[in-house]
């Protein structure tokens, strides 16, 4: 049997090039790259300066800020990875002796990581030290929430949440109760007047009369439910807040968005037909693409149906459009009251969109709507960076090469199911078929694996400077072990707090989780060398209707915003096929295709083939996941639960005039040669 591999030893096959690369989108730490480098330096040919070697590999702008990568720095957590834009001379790049310097700069995301721990930590010390303060609590429960929404880790600090939040609502009742008792009015504000949770909904937490500040709370509450996938108890905190404030706008949309969720479209009607009485969208813009959702899906789940809200939106969006145009432009960039409006008119105009592509099926009319809500969205967003995100994708392929991997290295574990795949390709419904089996389940897009994977690659780097073997063997199999009971300490925490799944899966343990973080495509490699022998299944649909279907939808804010522009979302689908093409090409049959169409034709065949791969027994019930009823948070929420139907397939051509010059731009990638691999 081959022997273990040596991962500075591939890094040095593959021309520190990747390396490079890798610490220039943060792969790895700064003090770890640091120490390897140094290392390479010791390992290179004595006539060989390993910073010539790294020169000649790298583009000349790229040198000046790979060599401040690896000069000294003041030390910061690990999870806050440095990014110094500083120059320095050849001789610096293998100096071991780092002087001080004044605090690095860091990229956006990194940067956001290190302040909001910073923060965090500052006030659960504060909140340590007095467990009695509401505020004090409800401001660590805010600033864990807020965490939870910038990073996707796989819902790390949100049972510390919850927690927090369960703690303050405690401590808020008790004073509630007491101040009732003495018989003074909860509704009465601190300034005096009488006003209800609407009136204080943008008051500072200490500001807020008690029941307002009770009220807003449960919503937090309900919301960081959602964030954890526990849907039911997030309906349970907006009821909280709705006993105390059956008009609270928040509560009302919040918990009409969990009802879609959890497939309840006439109790979401109703709630939205409460907030279009109660505001009319004047404040409340993003409710109407939840509306439009239902209406998709139940269209007498609200009264006046489309009518009402086209009635509203044709009122709205030229008021809308001419506050916009009053803004003025700030030279130092786009101001929050220009992100405000383009936003609002972004989701109203992508309602519209809806309502003419579902409802009076003219095409020209939807793309209007469509293309002048994407142009509000672009407007506000940084421009692509199609040169980095190539970088990216290279440096992957140029690290993971086809003698990267060895056996006997990582865990022999097949519980985790890895999907990838370009978004909007159907992989909620492979999803789907696989948590219909009732010892698979399905956790969705808060990946716990893509969580650690800083962690893990730091790991792995550090273990192969220390040259030994065994050391990286053990850090591979730890962290993989580590993976897995993450994964299944969240299942068992969603599971204590939600009902939903006891029909269902019974007492029982699952013995397969699904990832679904499609984006996990690049980090294949590491899947492979933590999980050798875990399934890794991915979906693949027609391209134009892949793009298309992308571009309509509007993605939660992050890396998938770029899909809303043709250029942009041209270079994000070359790049995806590139690196599965390398893989095919690595690693030969490890990772296995499902043609979406080939699904939707032939359920009954693939599902069996699905479920055989996994290696478990059939059940027959797999082929009713439509009618489960597991929670399904994605943009294909509605469709899901329709079951088989094949109205999706060729889908853009109906917009094919409007997609032209997509179509040119694609070439030869609007075919692929991915056939469904599954042994049948």
């Amino acid at each position: 049997a081959s022997s273990p591999p040596s991962i500075l030893n591939a890094f040095i096959i593959y021309a520190i090039l990747p390396l490079v690369l890798l610490s220039f989108i943060n792969f790895i730490d700064d003090d770890i790259l640091a120490t390897f480098v140094n290392n390479l330096k010791d390992s290179a040919n004595a006539n060989t300066s390993a910073s010539i070697v790294v020169e000649r590999k790298m583009k000349d702008d790229e040198i000046p800020k790979f060599k401040s990568k690896v000069e000294g720095k003041p030390p910061i957590p690990k999870s806050a990875t440095a990014n110094i834009n500083n120059e320095g001379s050849n001789n610096h790049l293998i100096q071991k002796e780092t002087p001080a310097r004044a605090k690095p700069k860091m990229n956006d995301r990194t940067y956001t990581i290190y302040k909001l721990d910073e923060n965090i930590n500052i006030l659960r010390e504060i909140y340590e030290a007095d467990k009695n303060d509401k505020f004090k609590a409800l401001n660590l429960a805010d600033a864990l929430r807020q965490r939870d929404l910038v990073i996707h880790d796989g819902g790390s600090i949100q049972y510390e949440a919850i927690k927090t939040y369960k703690a303050a609502i405690q401590l808020m009742q008790e004073e509630h109760k007491s101040i009732i008792a003495s018989g003074i009015d909860v509704k009465v504000s601190k300034n005096g007047h009488y006003s209800d949770a609407n009136d204080e909904i943008f008051l500072r937490n200490e500001e807020k009369s008690i029941q307002p500040l009770l009220v807003s709370t449960f919503c937090s509450l309900g919301k960081q439910y959602y964030m954890a996938n526990m849907f039911e108890k997030a309906v349970e905190a907006y009821d909280s807040a709705l006993q105390l404030e059956e008009s609270y706008i928040d509560a009302l949309s919040s918990r009409a968005s969990a009802s879609i969720i959890l497939g309840k479209y006439s109790e979401a009607g109703s709630d939205y037909s409460k907030v279009l009485s109660l505001d009319r969208g004047n404040g409340t813009t993003d409710i109407f693409t939840g509306i439009a959702q239902v209406l998709k899906a139940k269209e007498d789940a609200i009264p006046g149906g489309w009518t009402q809200m086209t009635n509203i939106l044709n009122d709205l969006i030229p008021i809308h459009e001419n506050r916009l145009a009053s803004i003025t432009v700030e030279s130092s960039g786009v101001t929050i009251e220009r992100k405000v409006v383009s936003d609002a008119l972004k989701r109203m105009h992508l309602a519209m969109f809806a309502y003419h592509d579902h409802k009076t099926l003219d095409t020209a009319k939807a793309w209007y709507h469509l293309e002048a809500g994407q142009r509000y969205k672009m407007s506000i967003l940084p421009q692509y960076d199609t040169s980095r995100e190539r970088m990216k994708v290279e440096a992957v392929m140029n690290v993971f090469g086809a003698g990267f991997w060895s056996a006997g290295v990582g865990s022999s574990s097949r519980t985790n199911i890895f999907i990838v795949g370009f978004p909007r390709s159907g992989s909620t419904l492979l999803e789907r078929v696989l948590d219909s089996h009732s010892q698979i389940v399905g956790t969705g897009e808060d990946s716990i694996f893509n969580g650690m994977l800083d962690e893990i690659r730091n790991a792995i780097v550090e273990a192969s400077m220390t040259g030994s073997q065994t050391i990286i063997k053990n850090v591979v199999q730890q962290y993989a072990d580590k993976v897995e009971n993450n994964t299944r300490r969240r299942w068992e925490e969603i599971h204590r707090n939600t009902g939903l799944e006891q029909n269902k899966k019974g007492v029982k343990k699952p013995k397969r989780f699904v990832d679904k973080m499609l984006t996990n495509y690049l980090n294949i490699g590491f899947i492979h060398l933590l999980f050798p022998n875990a399934l890794i299944l991915h979906v693949i649909r027609h391209p134009m209707d892949t793009l298309f279907s992308a571009f309509k939808h509007d993605f939660p804010a992050g890396s998938l915003d770029y899909t809303s522009e043709f250029t942009s979302l041209f270079h994000m689908y070359c790049n995806y096929r590139d690196i599965m093409d390398h893989w095919d090409k690595v690693l030969p049959g490890r990772v296995l295709h499902v043609n979406y169409e080939d699904m939707v034709n032939d359920m009954p065949s693939i599902a069996q083939s699905i479920i055989r791969a996994t290696k478990l027994q059939w059940e027959p019930d797999v082929l009713n996941f439509h009618k489960q009823k597991h929670a399904v948070n994605t943009l294909s929420t509605v469709q899901v639960r329709k079951g088989i139907y094949k109205d999706s397939l060729q889908s853009w051509r109906r917009y094919q005039a409007q997609l032209q010059p997509l179509v040119k731009a694609m070439n030869s990638y609007t075919t692929h040669n991915f056939k469904t691999t599954l042994k049948t």
